[in-house]
């Protein structure tokens, strides 16, 4: 992922540095079962405040957490994400590592997400390397609703084809560059508030107003299943995630 916002993004390297940097991705795992999987779009925003729960941990945040090395590390490098699937004992098995699973708020199979702190890109623990990233196509039952007013939205581009998977780590993505974008005042009213947000996809007009807008833009550096280019745009809302309105994509 790269950002076209400068908010408060750690970043503290040109690309280039970033690339020659070690390599970290943030593994999430999400819970499908055969017989009752989640909806698409919880699952979405599931995989979006899994991001936020972890990146608001003290175990990432405090000087000396356990997780923090491994967040700067990753965010010092390129902020992969890579979302995999499980169901039954590989399930059991994942959430047996540390780690935060977060839920969806769908009323029927609500999504379940576990979010791990960062690891090499080589350097996969075995329970989760075995783990399949094919498979994770989900659908939603009925068109989601339209957002709640007042809570940030992450628009997803309209004319990508993308797997569930992909689009979790997308999603992941746009709210990352939320998080960067907030005072510490607005970061723990999000998070005390279970950080309230809506996963959407606009019609290819409001896509192309969007991206105009100076909202926050999350470009895909084109790792898996796409090319380079826009993906996500981050829409922050009035109560918990007050984001620039005018900035240059």
């Amino acid at each position: 992922m790269t950002s076209t916002s400068p908010g408060t993004s750690p970043f503290r390297h040109e690309a280039a540095d970033r690339d020659a940097a070690p390599q970290f991705v943030l593994p999430l795992v999400v819970r499908i079962e055969r017989a009752a999987p989640p909806a698409r779009t919880d699952a979405l925003e599931t995989a979006a405040r899994a991001v936020l729960t972890l990146l608001s941990d003290e175990r990432a945040t405090a000087e000396d957490g356990e997780w923090a090395e491994a967040v700067r590390n990753w965010q010092d490098a390129r902020i992969r994400k890579v979302v995999r699937r499980a169901r039954g004992a590989e399930w059991r098995k994942a959430t047996e590592l540390p780690g935060i699973t977060v839920t969806g708020t769908a009323k029927e199979a609500a999504a379940e997400v576990r979010v791990f702190p960062p690891v090499p890109l080589d350097g996969w623990p075995k329970e989760l390397a075995k783990l399949q990233v094919s498979g994770t196509d989900l659908d939603d039952p009925e068109p989601p609703p339209a957002p709640a007013a007042g809570v940030p939205v992450l628009w997803i581009r309209p004319d990508l084809d993308m797997s569930a998977g992909k689009a979790m780590a997308q999603a992941g993505h746009g709210a990352q560059l939320a998080w960067w974008e907030l005072s510490d005042a607005d970061r723990a009213a999000w998070r005390d508030a279970g950080f309230p947000l809506a996963v959407r996809t606009p019609s290819p007009q409001r896509w192309a107003e969007l991206t105009a807008s100076g909202l926050p833009i999350v470009r895909d550096a084109g790792f898996t299943e796409i090319a380079p280019g826009k993906t996500v745009v981050v829409e922050g809302g009035s109560r918990f995630c007050p984001l620039p309105r005018e900035r240059r994509p």
